[in-house]
C-alpha cells in the first residue's frame, strides 16, 4: 500500500501560528489553494483587504444578480442563468400545473424550492414539495410540476450532465450532515391526469438543449410499481445537520450536498459561529477562486458576510478575482454568535458564461461593495 508523506509548510516573515486564528495586527489573511480547499495551501498576511480595489476595468469581477427581477420572464418556462457544459442553472416561476409532461435527455436535474409548494408527478410516483426541498430527477424520467394554487412560486434548477451523488462522509459515518434516513422516494402510481387537449397527452423531450413533442393516447406516466437504486427522491434544508468546529472556522467543503462531474452543490444552514476561541475568524476568509467559480444562491436568513444580498439573490465570484466578507461584517465579526442563514453553492471547475437572463437583473455596482477596504 502506498503512503503519500503529510505535506509540511515552509512559513516566511510576519505570520499567525495557525490559519483562521489570532491574526497578527493590521493584517489580513488570504487562503491561496489549489483544487478548491483540498489541494496545497498557503496564507498570504496582507497589510491590506485583497478587495480593496478603487475600481477594475474589464470584464473579471464580482457579480451579483436579483432574480426576483427576472422571474416575470420565467413563468411558463424555466430561464437560463448560468452555465458551461458541466452543469446550468435555471429559474423558474410557474403560475399553474405544467401544461405538457417534460423530459430531460441532457442531465439529471436537481430542483431547489425556493418558494412555494404542490407536487411533482414522476415515472416514480408524486412528491410533494415544498419550500426548502431538494427534488432530485434522474436524466431520462418524465414528469409534471403541480405547484399550489395561490402561492408565489420561485424554483432554482441545478441541471447536471452528470450523475448527481451523495458524498461520502468518511470518518464522520453516513449519517453526517444529511442522514439518508431523511430522503423522501416516491410511491408507485400510475397518474390520473387528464390529457392535455382532451384527446392526447404531450410529451416535450428535451435533447442537445432543443426540444421534441411526442404525443400518446394513453397516459405516459403509467407506472404501477418499481424496484431498483436509481430514482427521484425529495429532502429539505431543515433535514441538514451542519458539520461545525466551535473553534476553527471551516472551509465550504464541508457542506458538500449533492457531487457532480466538474461542480459540487453545497448547502449553508443555520450553525453556531466559532464562539469557542476569541481568537478565531467567524467570517469566511479571502481567497480568490484560483481553480473554481463560485456561485451562492441566497434562500432565507440574515447573510452577515454580505451586505445588501436578501433571499431570491445570486452572486457569482470568477476565478481569478478576490473576494471575502465585506468591511462591516469583518469588522463586527466577533459579535455574532450564529449564522441564521441558508443558502445554495454551486463550485464549478470550469468558467460559467452568464445567460441573458442573469445579465438583465445584474446588480452592476456589487463589485464595488468592498470599497471601505479601499480607505487609507
Amino acid at each position: 500500500m502506498s503512503h503519500k508523506p503529510p505535506q509540511i509548510p515552509f512559513s516566511s516573515g510576519t505570520v499567525s501560528k495557525q490559519t483562521h486564528v489570532d491574526l497578527p495586527n493590521g493584517t489580513f489573511e488570504e487562503e491561496y489553494g489549489r483544487q478548491g480547499f483540498f489541494g496545497r495551501t498557503t496564507h498570504l498576511y496582507r497589510k491590506n483587504a485583497p478587495t480593496g480595489w478603487t475600481r477594475i476595468d474589464g470584464p473579471l469581477h464580482p457579480h451579483a444578480y436579483d432574480a426576483n427581477a427576472a422571474l416575470g420572464t420565467a413563468t411558463t418556462a424555466p430561464k437560463r442563468f448560468l452555465g458551461n457544459d458541466d452543469v446550468c442553472l435555471w429559474i423558474y416561476a410557474p403560475q399553474k400545473q405544467t401544461p405538457h409532461y417534460v423530459r430531460n435527455a441532457d442531465g439529471d436535474e436537481a430542483w431547489f424550492i425556493h418558494a412555494g409548494s404542490g407536487f411533482l408527478e414522476t415515472d416514480f410516483g408524486p412528491l410533494k414539495y415544498r419550500k426548502g426541498d431538494y427534488l432530485v430527477v434522474p436524466r431520462g424520467t418524465t414528469y409534471r410540476f403541480f405547484p399550489d394554487a395561490g402561492a408565489p412560486q420561485f424554483y432554482l434548477l441545478i441541471e447536471s450532465f452528470s450523475e448527481f451523488e451523495l458524498p461520502d462522509r468518511g470518518s464522520l459515518g453516513r449519517h453526517a450532515f444529511l442522514d439518508p434516513a431523511c430522503i423522501d422516494v416516491p410511491q408507485a402510481a400510475a397518474s390520473g391526469a387528464p390529457a392535455t387537449d382532451g384527446k392526447e397527452w404531450k410529451l416535450k423531450i428535451k435533447r442537445q438543449n432543443e426540444y421534441t413533442d411526442v404525443y400518446y393516447p394513453f397516459n405516459p406516466l403509467n407506472v404501477v410499481g418499481w424496484r431498483g437504486d436509481a430514482f427521484a427522491y425529495r429532502f429539505n434544508v431543515e433535514d441538514i445537520r451542519p458539520i461545525i468546529s466551535p473553534r476553527f472556522h471551516l472551509p465550504p467543503s464541508v457542506h458538500t450536498t449533492l457531487m457532480a462531474k466538474n461542480f459540487v452543490l453545497c448547502t449553508f444552514a443555520p450553525r453556531p459561529m466559532e464562539t469557542g476561541d476569541p481568537k478565531a475568524q467567524r467570517v469566511p476568509f479571502f481567497h480568490s477562486n484560483i481553480e473554481f467559480d463560485e456561485v451562492i444562491f441566497y434562500h432565507d436568513g440574515d447573510f452577515f458576510s454580505r451586505s445588501g444580498i436578501t433571499p431570491g439573490m445570486f452572486t457569482f465570484h470568477p476565478q481569478g478575482i478576490h473576494h471575502g466578507p465585506h468591511p462591516k461584517a469583518f469588522a463586527n465579526q466577533f459579535s455574532k454568535e450564529f449564522a441564521q442563514e441558508y443558502a445554495v453553492m454551486i463550485d464549478t471547475t470550469r468558467p460559467l458564461k452568464a445567460f441573458d437572463t442573469a445579465v438583465s437583473c445584474e446588480m452592476v455596482d456589487y463589485k464595488n461593495s468592498w470599497k471601505e477596504y479601499a480607505k487609507p
